[in-house]
């Protein structure tokens, strides 16, 4: 009898002892899952401010082209009436498609390692 008792509190000891380390995992786990939502939050935040000086980026890249169009249609004009011939720049075809520019076509992987904890 005396020998189940000391196994049953062994058994209780190495029970609660499982509790208390699985209830320290999940407060870790919780710990790092609030600093995964920060970071998933600043980097949201960063997407959206790069992706809306974008956007003024490409209004402004559109409004200056139209710009240098402008220009050089009066300049063609200019060089017609006088003949006098002039260097009257092209309009890089990119620019006009900004979507459009040369870039790596690859896909970007991402994983947990790359979040610094």
């Amino acid at each position: 009898m005396l020998s189940n008792r000391e196994s049953a509190r062994r058994s209780r000891t190495r029970k609660q002892q499982r509790l208390d380390d699985l209830m320290n995992l999940a407060a870790q786990l919780k710990h790092q899952n609030s600093q995964i939502d920060a970071q998933i939050n600043l980097a949201t935040q960063q997407y959206i401010t790069v992706e809306s000086e974008n956007a003024i980026l490409r209004a402004q890249l559109h409004e200056l082209a139209e710009r240098l169009h402008s220009v050089n249609s009066v300049l063609r004009m200019v060089e017609e009436a006088s003949g006098m011939a002039m260097d009257i720049p092209e309009i890089p075809i990119p620019l006009l498609k900004p979507r459009q520019l040369p870039c790596t076509a690859q896909t970007i992987m991402a994983n947990a390692d790359m979040l610094q904890f």
